[in-house]
């Protein structure tokens, strides 16, 4: 193992094993890259849930790679990016839009983090800088970025002081509203259920 992987070791705690794209080959590639877990969280929207954190893996395959690399997303053609998203089965329903996104995401990443993921949150000192950091990257609003928050509290042991309280709701302990919250297949589908009453609730409301 080369040195930079046993950093990122060090700052990406497994604390369990990722079962979010109920996917064998695609989550193990979530648990051992963090930057796949982010692009898989900056994908989740519009889309199923086990879908959006699959596509880091069919991108990788496309790519050629064992892990996506933050520094070679943000060097590729950004035309060639796109037709890989388009590729049937296409990556993303917006596969256009979102190479753009996770093509940005990328190029911030090298230019805020020499592009390290890890380092997004590996001298955060507190939850509330932790979500200010995830909250100015391209594609992630506050929502999202408490999500990611809360996911690597509760599932990769990046626990920073008033995390939880940072992630807002999706912190808590013992619920199932997101993506942080599923562990396998039952909890997967409580988090759905969630999902849908809170839409329904919305659209009620409306």
């Amino acid at each position: 193992m080369d040195a930079p992987a046993v950093v990122r070791s060090r700052r990406y705690a497994a604390s369990v094993s990722l079962t979010l794209a109920q996917d064998a080959a695609a989550d193990a590639l979530l648990d051992r890259d963090p930057f796949a877990l982010l692009v898989g969280m900056l994908l989740d929207q519009q889309i199923p849930m086990e879908r959006a954190f699959a596509a880091p893996a069919e991108l990788a395959r496309r790519l050629g790679c064992d892990n996506l690399d933050a520094r070679q997303l943000a060097e590729y053609d950004p035309d060639k990016l796109i037709e890989l998203f388009s590729r049937q089965p296409a990556l993303h329903r917006f596969p256009k839009s979102m190479a753009g996104r996770v093509q940005a995401l990328a190029v911030a990443l090298v230019e805020q983090y020499d592009g390290d993921v890890t380092a997004v949150w590996a001298d955060a000192g507190t939850g509330k800088e932790l979500l200010r950091r995830l909250g100015a990257l391209p594609g992630f609003g506050k929502q999202k970025a408490q999500i990611f928050v809360a996911l690597l509290g509760k599932q990769r042991g990046i626990t920073p002081e008033g995390w939880r309280e940072a992630a807002g709701g999706y912190g808590e302990d013992g619920v199932h509203k997101s993506v942080a919250d599923v562990v396998d297949g039952v909890s997967l589908g409580r988090v759905r259920e969630y999902k849908q009453q809170m839409k329904a609730a919305a659209k009620a409301s409306t």
